[in-house]
């Protein structure tokens, strides 16, 4: 009985050493370079030749359609806008949706183009309305590069093309992640980026059927964009992201020999990151952290909540390791209505940052009187005295 209770142990013992150097093994990609990141953090999973300054070909369209939406957002154009075609747009080749001079498009259409059929006419024909033409539309995007912190990143056109005069046009996977990361958060891109097929002219008798080429939006679990890209210089690239359960994941990939080995890669990387890390919810919304006295408002004990989860990405069965401070804002107005910020808590794993959440009051928070002040100004006196 004793010797089968040892065997057993022995057998445990095994079987979790196995399942550890399982859980920890790195992952082997075929491709020049690719990083594997956190999306919330931005914390590092796993490298290779990260940065490194290559051709990313379409994955350009990644800058393009961040510029193009971000000008929506702040409303300077719009979706409905109707943009004509240049005969420049229109003898842009290689993957296009044959646009034709003088024609005429909502921007929307062309939107769609660009992220769904990754169509380099289209690129064109929006940069040429956004900016003017293409080079002025190039200015926008390497300033923009700069003030991302994409410190490896050059842009030559809008569409990611082999550039003719050997112009640099070039991007780290680092940098790519980052951009991936501001990418997620621009209003209306994961709309775009996550749909796999698109039908333009409808109205017309030339209705070309787009396909995403990230077919990893169909054949992955929880990949909801982003682009694709390939020419004989860049090889086959990608930006991917995919959630799951709480968990978002940047995964990019630069220079594979194949489309299947790109996709290999994309595979590799994110079932590595999905079985070793884990969205952690720290706190929840409407959790009381803690009393906290404010010495100009009205009541001056003030409960502070959580306003939104805390959630962090960490290495699974590092969950008590995970601590927490909280920071109030230096001047805070009044009234403080319940659902707006007083400060934010954050979390902490060795003491690097995971992740954030806003904190909040319970009920209206009013400024203190005059008379109020007065008050507690001579208590605080009549206290340090006694």
């Amino acid at each position: 009985m004793r010797r089968a209770s040892f065997f057993g142990a022995v057998f445990l013992i095994a079987v979790l050493v196995f399942t550890s150097s399982v859980m920890a093994q790195v992952p082997e990609i075929n491709g020049k370079a690719a990083i594997l990141i956190d999306a919330r953090s931005g914390m590092v999973f796993y490298e290779k030749n990260s940065e490194q300054p290559l051709p990313m070909a379409s994955v350009t369209k990644m800058m393009t359609l961040t510029l193009i939406l971000e000008a929506v957002a702040a409303e300077k154009i719009s979706l409905d806008d109707i943009v004509s075609v240049s005969p420049y747009a229109a003898s842009i080749m290689g993957t296009h949706v044959w646009l034709e001079p003088g024609e005429q498009f909502p921007l929307r259409e062309l939107v769609y183009a660009i992220a769904v059929g990754s169509a380099n006419d289209a690129s064109v024909a929006v940069a040429e309305y956004i900016a003017g033409s293409e080079q002025a539309f190039v200015k926008q995007m390497n300033k923009r590069a700069k003030e991302l912190g994409l410190e490896s990143t050059i842009f030559a056109n809008s569409s990611g093309l082999p550039v003719a005069d050997g112009s640099p046009h070039a991007m780290s996977a680092k940098d790519a992640a980052k951009l991936a990361q501001h990418v997620i958060n621009v209003p209306l891109m994961m709309d775009f980026v996550s749909t796999y097929e698109y039908t333009m002219r409808k109205d017309g008798s030339q209705r070309p059927q787009l396909w995403n080429y990230n077919r990893l939006l169909r054949r992955y679990q929880g990949v909801d964009g982003i682009k694709t890209g390939f020419t004989s210089e860049a090889g086959y690239c990608i930006v991917a992201t995919a959630q799951r359960d709480g968990l978002r994941l940047i995964c990019v990939v630069f220079g594979s020999e194949t489309e299947a080995d790109r996709e290999n890669d994309v595979r590799t990387l994110l079932d590595y990151g999905f079985r070793k890390y884990r969205n952690y919810t720290v706190h929840t919304q409407g959790e009381e952290i803690d009393t906290v006295i404010l010495k100009k408002a009205v009541p001056e004990q003030v409960k502070i909540v959580l306003a939104e989860d805390l959630n962090v990405t960490i290495e699974r069965g590092e969950e008590k390791q995970v601590e927490t401070k909280y920071i109030l804002k230096e001047n805070i107005e009044f009234p403080l209505m319940p659902g707006e910020s007083i400060g934010e808590i954050n979390g902490y794993l060795n003491e690097q940052k995971l992740g954030s959440a806003n904190l909040t009051v319970t009920s209206e928070i009013k400024r203190a009187g005059f008379f109020t002040l007065v008050f507690r100004m001579m208590r605080s006196i009549i206290q340090v005295v006694q």
